[in-house]
């Protein structure tokens, strides 16, 4: 009977790949437990740090405008702006970067760059945020708060009162804005007073770059049947979609229907 020899050279090599193989499984694992930790930072820890910070400076709006003198900061009044000037409209980007689309009417005074200076209060949503100048993901969007579009009105203001936010992670405050419907009211508060808007027209999706949705008479030059053919008191919310992504804009728009002094 033959007794098979085994070289040493082949237990080298099972040894080898055994010990490739356990190497591989762990790498494989590591980077796994990697990227788990990312989703929940991006998705759970964004939004709690981002959320806990707009609800303190929501509050902070709140004291201060309770404050005798509080509100003369220097931030937009009430139907403050004139309605004509050379202010550059914007394409409605969420990623801090803005292109500029001609001139467009005025704006009174603006709050500084990054500056929360409002509250935006969406009943359906239970949705209650700052509203800061700028559309800055650094400075303004990846705090939770609702970014103002630079060159479009102030609340209040005739013409168009533009918007911006996350939809998703950082907390998010646009989420949930596909749940909007004709009629529901968008509240702004500022330190002169509240202005509420209707929501009358909604475009579930356009290019991102579709700046005439924040023009002054927001109207889409994608789809055209979507938007406004006249001169009014507007506000436009933007974000993303479909969720996860940013490939597209969603727009929801409303018309000024009341307004309360503080």
């Amino acid at each position: 009977m033959r007794v098979p020899v085994v070289q040493h050279h082949s237990r080298r090599r099972r040894a080898l790949g055994r010990r490739a193989l356990w190497t591989g499984g762990e790498f494989l694992v590591t980077a796994g437990v990697i990227l788990l930790l990312l989703v929940v930072h991006q998705l759970w820890w964004t939004n709690r740090e981002a959320r806990q910070g707009a609800e303190h400076q929501v509050q902070a709006l709140e004291r201060q405008w309770a404050t005798p003198g509080g509100g003369s900061d220097g931030t937009p009044s009430a139907n403050s702006g004139s309605t004509g000037g050379s202010s550059p409209r914007r394409s409605p980007t969420t990623d801090g970067s803005t292109t500029s689309s001609g001139s467009g009417s005025g704006s009174a005074t603006a709050p500084h760059r990054s500056q929360a200076y409002a509250i935006l209060t969406i009943p359906r949503l239970h949705l209650r945020v700052p509203i800061a100048e700028g559309v800055s993901k650094q400075n303004v969007l990846n705090k939770g708060y609702v970014g103002h579009y630079p060159g479009t009105q102030q609340p209040g203001q005739a013409g168009n009162f533009a918007l911006a936010g996350h939809r998703n992670t950082h907390g998010e405050p646009f989420r949930y804005l596909p749940s909007l419907r004709l009629k529901d009211t968008v509240q702004v508060e500022t330190s002169a007073a509240t202005f509420t808007y209707t929501v009358d027209k909604i475009l579930p999706q356009t290019s991102a770059a579709d700046s005439g949705v924040i023009r002054p008479v927001p109207r889409s030059i994608v789809k055209p049947s979507y938007g406004y053919s006249r001169p009014g008191y507007y506000v436009a919310l933007t974000t993303c979609t479909p969720e996860f992504t940013s490939r597209y804009r969603m727009v929801v728009w409303g018309t000024l229907t009341s307004t309360r002094p503080r």
